[in-house]
Formats: C-alpha cells, sequence, structure tokens
C-alpha cells in the first residue's frame, strides 16, 4: 500500500532544502569532472542515480529549484495500472544496471547508496508483483488526505500550481476507485472490520460552501503583499476549483466508498487469505524490516521480548505496590481519572515540557546538534479519530488530542520522546542538516527499520536521560516497548496464524496500558497494513544490539554522542547496512562526524 508514499514524498521534499553543492550533476561527465579521483563504479554509480532522480522529478511532476529543493508542481501523476506497471519496468531497467556496477569497487559511501538503490527498487517491483495499488488505502492511512495545504503560500506561482493539481482530484480519485474496484474484484481489498467510520476523513470535505472546506485555508492565509488583481484571480479561481471538482471528486468517492467498497471488502482478516497471500506476506515483511525473517521466526522473537518486557513491569508494579496481574494493573492505570488531561492543552503542554527536558539533556547524547526547529501541533480534527497518537516529522511534531480519556498523560513523555526529541522531528532535522554526502534520491526514502527503530530506541533512551520521573511515565515507557513487542506477535499472528481481531484485541489490552480506543484502533492498523508494524521492534533490537557490539569492542573509546551521530548521519537505510556502518565504526575506533567538536 504506497499511497502515501508519493503523497509524502512530494510533501518531504518540498520542505528539505537541498544545498547546491549536493545536487549531483545532470551528466556522467560533470560527475566524473566533480570527483576525479573516484572509481569507474563510483562515478557509474552516480551517473545511475542521478538519471533515476531526474527520472523521479519528472514522472512526480516536481518542480526543482535553482538551491536544489523540490516543491509539488501543477500536476498529480497517474496511478493507472498502465502507469504504475510502467514505472515498475523502468524500475528493473534500473536494477539492471545497477548489478551490473561492481560493488566491490565501489567507497564505501557509494556502497551505502547503491544499498539503499537496490532497496527502492526492489521495493517498486515488488509491489507491481502483486498490483499493491488495488489497495489504495487503509485504516491508517489514505490517498484523499493532504491535499489541502495546511496554511498559505508565498508566491504567486505557488497558488496556480495548487489550483492545478486540485482540479485533477477528480481524474486522480477516479483513477484510484478503479484500482480499489479492481482489487475487490479479486479478493485484494481492506478488511471490511477495520472499516468502520472511517468514511469520517472524506465527509469532512463535502460542505456546500467552498469557503467552509479545508482546501479554503490556503486562500484565506494569503500573503498581503500580493496584488489586488492577483488575489481577486486566485480566490476566484480557488473558489470555483473547490466548488466544482474538489467538493464533487470527495463526494463521490465517500458515496463509492460507503455503497460500495465497505459492502464487498473481504471479511477475512490474514494477508495470506488473499491472493497468492503467503508470498505477499514475505514480501510485506522484507520490505518493512528490511530483513530476511520469516512469520514464525518473528513471532518467536515477539514472545521472547514479551516474556522479558512483563519481568520488568512486574518490578514497577512491585515498586509502587500493587498486588496483581499486569492486565489488572493496566486497567487501573487506564481508567483512573488523575491520569486523564483536562482540556487539550493540558496534553499539549505535558508533551512540551517533556521535549524541554529533553532539551536539558541533549548535548549529553549527540555531539551535532541540530539548528532547525519544530513546533507541536494537535492532530486535525477531520483524521484524529482513527488517527495514531502521533507522529513526527521536519516541520511538526503531531499529538493527538481527541477523545482525551484515550491518552493518559504517562504516555505522554514517551510518545514526546519517539515522535519529537529525540525521535523524528530531530531524527529529520539532524538528517538535512548533515546530509551533505546524502544524493538526493535518497531525500524521500523512508525505511521503516531505520526509522521507526530509531524511534522506538530513544523512547529507551529516555530511561538513561532521566525523562521519566515517575514509577507511572516508567511504565508508560515499558507499556509502549510491550505494545511494540506485542506487534510482532499479533502482526505475524494475524497474518499467518489466522488470529481472530478479537484475539488481537485481547493480547494487546492485557500487556499494554494503552486506552481501549487505542488497541482497536492499532490492531485494525495492523489487520489492513500487513507488515508495517514488525519494523519498529526489529529496528529498535537491531540499534540496542549493535550498540552493545560497539561498547564491547571499543571499551573507554566508546563515545555514545559519536554513536548516536553516525547512526543518524547515515539517513534511511536497510538495517543490513546500518550494521555494516556500525561494524566500519569500531573498526576505525569510535571516530565522529567529522568537524563536530566531542571535547
Amino acid at each position: 500500500m504506497k499511497f502515501a508514499s508519493s503523497i509524502a514524498a512530494i510533501a518531504l521534499l518540498a520542505t528539505v532544502p537541498l544545498h547546491a553543492a549536493d545536487r549531483p550533476a545532470a551528466e556522467p561527465d560533470s560527475v566524473a569532472q566533480a570527483a576525479p579521483m573516484a572509481s569507474a563504479a563510483d562515478r557509474a554509480l552516480r551517473a545511475l542515480y542521478t538519471e533515476y532522480w531526474n527520472w523521479q522529478v519528472a514522472d512526480g511532476g516536481w518542480i526543482e529549484q535553482a538551491d536544489g529543493s523540490v516543491e509539488p508542481g501543477p500536476t498529480i501523476p497517474s496511478v493507472t495500472p498502465k502507469a504504475n506497471r510502467a514505472r515498475a519496468a523502468k524500475a528493473a531497467e534500473f536494477l539492471r544496471r545497477l548489478e551490473g556496477i561492481d560493488t566491490a569497487s565501489l567507497s564505501p559511501t557509494e556502497r551505502d547508496n547503491a544499498d539503499v538503490l537496490r532497496a527502492v527498487l526492489q521495493e517498486a517491483i515488488g509491489d507491481a508483483r502483486f498490483s499493491e495499488w488495488e489497495m489504495p488505502f487503509d485504516s491508517d492511512s489514505n490517498f484523499w488526505s493532504y491535499w489541502d495545504a495546511r496554511g498559505g503560500f508565498q508566491t504567486v506561482a505557488e497558488y496556480d500550481n495548487y489550483i492545478a493539481r486540485i482540479k485533477q482530484l477528480p481524474r486522480y480519485f477516479a483513477e484510484q476507485e478503479a484500482n480499489a474496484r479492481a482489487g475487490l474484484k479479486r479478493g485484494f481489498s481492506v478488511p471490511k472490520v477495520t472499516l468502520t467510520g472511517r468514511d469520517a476523513s472524506l465527509a469532512a470535505y463535502v460542505v456546500d460552501d467552498p469557503e467552509k472546506s479545508p482546501f479554503w485555508n490556503a486562500f484565506r492565509q494569503m500573503p498581503a503583499r500580493f496584488s489586488d488583481a492577483d488575489r481577486k484571480r486566485l480566490m476566484d479561481a480557488g473558489r470555483a476549483a473547490i466548488a466544482q471538482q474538489v467538493t464533487p471528486a470527495y463526494a463521490a468517492l465517500l458515496d463509492f466508498i460507503r455503497r460500495e467498497y465497505v459492502p464487498q471488502a473481504r471479511t477475512t482478516l490474514a494477508a495470506e487469505a488473499m491472493p497468492d497471500g503467503k508470498a505477499y506476506y514475505r514480501q510485506q515483511i522484507r520490505q518493512y524490516t528490511t530483513l530476511d525473517l520469516t512469520a514464525e521466526h518473528i513471532h518467536r522473537i515477539g514472545l521472547r521480548e514479551v516474556a522479558r518486557i512483563e519481568q520488568q513491569m512486574q518490578a514497577v508494579m512491585d515498586e509502587m505496590g500493587f498486588k496483581g496481574t499486569i492486565a489488572r494493573f493496566t486497567e487501573h492505570l487506564r481508567t483512573d481519572p488523575k491520569y486523564i488531561a483536562k482540556t487539550p492543552d493540558e496534553l499539549m503542554g505535558v508533551s512540551a515540557y517533556a521535549v524541554k527536558r529533553v532539551d536539558g539533556k541533549i548535548a549529553d547524547y549527540f555531539g551535532f546538534l541540530p539548528r532547525r526547529r519544530f513546533t507541536i501541533r494537535p492532530v486535525p480534527d477531520a483524521i484524529a479519530p482513527f488517527y495514531t497518537a502521533g507522529r513526527g516529522g521536519l516541520d511538526a511534531c503531531l499529538m493527538n488530542t481527541y477523545d482525551l480519556p484515550s491518552r493518559p498523560l504517562y504516555n505522554i513523555p514517551v510518545l514526546t520522546l519517539h515522535e519529537c526529541e529525540p525521535g523524528h522531528s530531530f531524527q529529520a532535522a539532524f538528517q538535512t542538516e548533515v546530509g551533505g554526502d546524502i544524493p538526493q534520491f535518497r531525500r524521500n526514502v523512508y525505511f521503516s527499520g531505520m526509522g521507526e527503530g530509531w524511534g522506538l530506541y530513544t523512547e529507551y533512551l529516555g530511561n538513561e536521560m532521566g525523562i521519566y520521573r515517575t514509577p507511572e511515565e516508567r511504565f508508560g515507557q515499558l507499556s509502549y516497548s510491550m505494545w511494540r513487542a506485542a506487534r510482532l506477535v499479533i502482526d505475524t499472528g494475524i497474518h499467518h496464524y489466522g488470529w481472530s481481531r478479537d484475539k488481537a484485541i485481547a493480547y494487546l489490552a492485557d500487556r499494554t496500558a494503552l486506552s481501549r480506543h487505542e488497541v482497536e484502533t492499532e490492531v485494525d492498523r495492523y489487520i489492513s497494513w500487513p507488515g508495517q508494524a514488525l519494523a519498529y521492534k526489529l529496528g529498535e533490537m537491531t540499534i540496542l544490539r549493535l550498540r552493545a557490539k560497539a561498547e564491547d569492542a571499543l571499551g573507554d573509546r566508546f563515545d555514545i554522542r559519536k554513536f548516536h551521530d553516525v547512526v543518524l548521519s547515515l539517513g534511511s537505510v536497510p538495517l543490513p547496512t546500518l550494521e555494516r556502518r556500525i561494524d566500519d565504526f569500531i573498526a576505525d575506533g569510535g571516530q565522529g562526524l567529522p568537524g563536530v567538536d566531542y571535547n
């Protein structure tokens, strides 16, 4: 389900400034001139991924700026089967050429780039093998959100491009409907049980007045410096586009979801129950974890990790003098009103204060500190009821303030570390500012094993940093760790062993302090998004194992700041690539990043 990848990539690329010096040259000859000492293999690889990047820009309809940044253009790429198969064929061509390059002759940096390019191309080819575009949404994410700009644009041209894009939504939605209809026909669909109420995220866009539409926000926040003529022209065009294209497109899609998709969606849960399901689930596991593990092996890992964390939870319960089972204790926590925020601002304040406590410790754990700041915002109302607890990005960290009783405050510090700092928002800023050697094609690549593994690792790191101040907050961290360990059991349980939804809900609810609402939302996410939930715990376990390996090998020479800097400086890579880099880190005596003062 890569419905979100192109949208997310456009959004990410629009916010990440790429330095002109970082831009790969347009022609192979100029690549060779830029790096005269590079090996023939390095030059061939650079030429290949430069060509791949230029193809991505053209295919995505992006606009590349003089400084190397990329913003969305006036078009929305086609997602018809023909267009998707053409992309897969192009990926296969690039992969064939990549395999023709002598990997052994590549420099360490280019070897990393080759790993990333290979994984990205194999993912595209794998998606096409199973026609994944025929399941273009799930209970967590979809193809119809995020097209409305959350704020105003800075130039008239950006508004013109925005209007041009949203006028294409009827065509784009129709293509996605056709894909989804084909999936329904062959039993390749989102399970029906996970779709209850999901149409609410569409209904918010079906309005009787264009100026009530979320798409109008961009026009409401138009810069005052625009001329009166431009303001009138753009607002008239925007109002017409919303009334004539956007709102009807959402209305038609809402009707399709309600009247056709949901009634015909499959009643089975397992990925392996779909056509060629066993091979599909194996592909999903490999894609999201970047590891070659079987469902059976992952299930066993999960059971062992659950047992280990249960022992740590019991120790906290003993400290608090609680007598009873973990299930009873978690029920006590989730129902005690003293842990519930009275207002959204109270929850946001707990999150913000957790970030400031991290700020006081961050220099002890990282040598390079990014200058870029992020904000903390509530999840938009239209998607909050079925959205995850939080999500972090370069510009902002989102906290879900919907249904406050389902967001106990003892979970907010650990959630904030994962999503904000030193998790995803910090991670994105770090990689944006350090990534001078990361070529452009990698700026919109995200491997869940590495990215979500880092997020979960930072939750653990909060213990060392002293962020969790009470037994409840420490139990919250353990509950979150248990949550991700239980995912290994639940995801494989559902998609390989045939678990029911009720069994999965009970397994998660009995072992974590998550609210009932969060438990059900999360289980529906695992049901409808096979394999993705496996990445978190397997990624964290890999990072912890590599850290222990480096500590043992380096002894007194090990510096946690250097280790963290090296891990983040890689950007998003497959987990085997991270392991190779830490082996090099050990071999060079634990050196940090050039130009960073660790004294």
